[in-house]
């Protein structure tokens, strides 16, 4: 096998595992959404945010947590959808950076330096750590997007 066909197998592994990957990481935390533990792991980081910190006048903990419980499973089923209908995932993977943006915002609302050790740029476990991954999803996102919109020919037909 040349190095060009190693690249070119790489490249599409790469691609299915990102997207794929993407969808799992949604479907799984959404369905954590719907649980006590996790709606209370959220409150602090909703309760401080910029964007956010209005939801628990409207909601309750729990109706907010499962809220956007569905609203990350909509967005990883539609993401997951690729290979069959690629507008309805690129709807899915633009709602998915959507809510990793508002998520990454949480870092500059809730503090996430660890002290113990001396503070920035030190992350804490939660929420800096929680929170540092949603840089690399969020890149996920927006290239699932921009490749679900991208024009038929690339190997998966776009509708």
């Amino acid at each position: 096998m040349t190095h060009r066909e190693i690249g070119r197998l790489s490249s599409a592994s790469g691609e299915w595992i990102l997207r794929l990957g993407l969808a799992l990481v949604l479907l799984w935390i959404g369905g954590m959404k719907f649980t006590e533990y996790e709606a209370l792991a959220i409150k602090p980081m909703v309760e401080r945010s910029i964007l956010m910190s209005w939801v628990y006048s409207f909601f309750s903990v729990r109706a907010f947590s499962n809220l956007l419980g569905v609203v990350e499973i909509v967005a990883g089923v539609l993401i997951a959808l690729r290979p069959w209908v690629a507008k309805l995932s690129a709807m899915g993977s633009a709602l998915a950076a959507a809510m990793f943006l508002v998520t990454l915002s949480f870092l500059v609302s809730t503090p996430g330096w660890e002290a113990s050790a001396g503070g920035f740029p030190a992350l804490s476990v939660a929420p800096g750590q929680f929170l540092i991954k949603d840089i690399v999803l969020l890149g996920a996102a927006l290239w699932a997007t921009g490749d679900a919109l991208a024009p038929a020919g690339r190997g998966v037909r776009a509708q």
